[in-house]
């Protein structure tokens, strides 16, 4: 009896030896950080002196009353988060669809669209901020297409859509990965049977495919979920917040009051507000989500 008691503690102790760098890891690196936020979000602090002075829930009280530019950049990254979860998984599906065919060219274009993923966003802004304003401009003059000659960072509507249209181009073969391992798990015979009894291509996709897809589209929205509300480095590199803030994210208004104003303490509330929102529309979306699968 003694010998498995302390065969048990010796576990017991072996087992708290090798959890306990990692649990201060994570400490150090989530925990005490937070703690620290929410800590950082109650004062008015430049970032500078050593003793931040305490003011309670007046950051949070200004945000949500008097702060505009919160309210903008809130509706952008709604908007943005929106059409950018919706379009590129509808275009991630149809892709998959095409590759998923037994083609000669199928391997050199997955690599094709998996390659802009690799690159940072920052990167792929400057590149098609180029593009923009420079190659978009010899395209008008040799082609005289008048799509080519609108100011594509310069007005707001369509600084929106240049910004969500180069984050799709950039992620899409992300996504695209996700949904062809999706097609692939799905069994060869429901499809045989589902041709036999008549089914065209479109039942098949809709009656049989698409429900298999479930967890591929429940992976995928929350990926596309997290990525689109905390949208910072593609407005950054291609647009800067312009024309005149119009392209403000909640991300970007968090750099620009923290790091750019100096108001650490504003910043750090509305990083928190962020962080809030982000696991409560998470928590939603997989609750759905995980609901349909088991329902599919």
């Amino acid at each position: 009896m003694f010998k498995k008691m302390g065969r048990r503690w010796s576990e017991k102790i072996e087992f708290g030896l090798f959890t306990l760098p990692v649990l201060i890891c994570i400490a150090i690196a989530f925990y005490i950080p937070f703690a620290m936020t929410i800590r950082y979000s109650l004062t008015k602090w430049n970032g500078i002196s050593k003793h931040p002075k305490f003011i309670g829930l007046d950051n949070f009280k200004q945000i949500f009353l008097h702060d505009t530019n919160f309210t903008q950049s809130a509706w952008f990254t709604i908007k943005y988060a929106v059409l950018y979860i919706v379009l590129v998984n509808v275009l991630a599906i149809l892709l998959a669809l095409v590759l998923d065919m037994k083609l000669k060219s199928t391997t050199w274009l997955r690599a094709a669209f998996f390659i802009p993923y690799i690159l940072s966003l920052v990167i792929v802004g400057f590149i098609w901020k180029f593009i923009f304003m420079q190659g978009f401009e010899s395209l008008g003059a040799s082609t005289g297409w008048g799509i080519f000659k609108l100011s594509w960072l310069g007005e707001p509507g369509l600084a929106f859509i240049s910004i969500l249209l180069v984050s799709i181009w950039q992620s899409v073969g992300f996504y695209l990965v996700i949904y062809i391992a999706g097609l692939q798990s799905v069994p060869d015979d429901l499809k045989e049977a589902a041709t036999v009894d008549g089914a065209g291509p479109l039942r098949r996709f809709f009656n049989i495919t698409l429900p298999l897809l479930a967890p591929s589209i429940t992976i995928s929205v929350f990926m596309a979920l997290t990525n689109s509300i905390k949208v910072f480095d593609v407005i950054l590199s291609l647009t800067g917040g312009g024309p005149g803030g119009t392209t403000y994210s909640i991300a970007y208004d968090i750099y620009r009051d923290t790091f750019q104003n100096n108001l650490y303490g504003y910043g750090t509330a509305k990083a928190l507000i962020l962080f809030v929102a982000v696991l409560i529309v998470t928590i939603v979306q997989l609750t759905i989500f995980k609901r349909r699968e088991v329902e599919a």
